[in-house]
């Protein structure tokens, strides 16, 4: 089993960053590709971004260029590292584990999933 919480989301201005980190219990971790989720209201969830086990990573074409997906596996943490938001970013940000060990955005390959986090980018 694996546990997965999620923080820093909160409220921030258009042109303004945040990150989030996704702290995870659990062995498996370290051995599966993970990902960051965003569900706004009245839409379906979608991949933002996701990395390896190794660190390969893939973003989705909205984001490309803005967002940096990390992990650092000794510490059990994945970040999302969010630069120059737009209104469109606002969302309830997840992390997740993957079953497998590849990249992938494929959002039934996962698992496991964190309770999310509220981002909210005032225009």
């Amino acid at each position: 089993q694996v546990q997965l919480v999620e923080s820093g989301g909160g409220l921030v201005q258009a042109g303004g960053s945040l990150r989030l980190s996704c702290a995870a219990s659990g062995r498996l971790f370290s051995w599966y590709g993970l990902g960051w989720f965003r569900q706004a209201p009245g839409k379906e969830r979608e991949c933002v971004a996701a990395i390896s086990r190794t660190g390969s990573s893939i973003y989705a074409d909205a984001v490309k260029g803005r967002f940096t997906v990390s992990r650092d596996n000794a510490k059990n943490t994945m970040y999302l590292q969010m630069n120059s938001l737009k209104a469109e970013d606002s969302a309830v940000y997840y992390c997740a584990v993957a079953r497998g060990l590849v990249v992938t955005t494929t959002l039934g390959e996962y698992d496991y999933w964190g309770q999310g986090t509220q981002v909210t980018v005032s225009s």
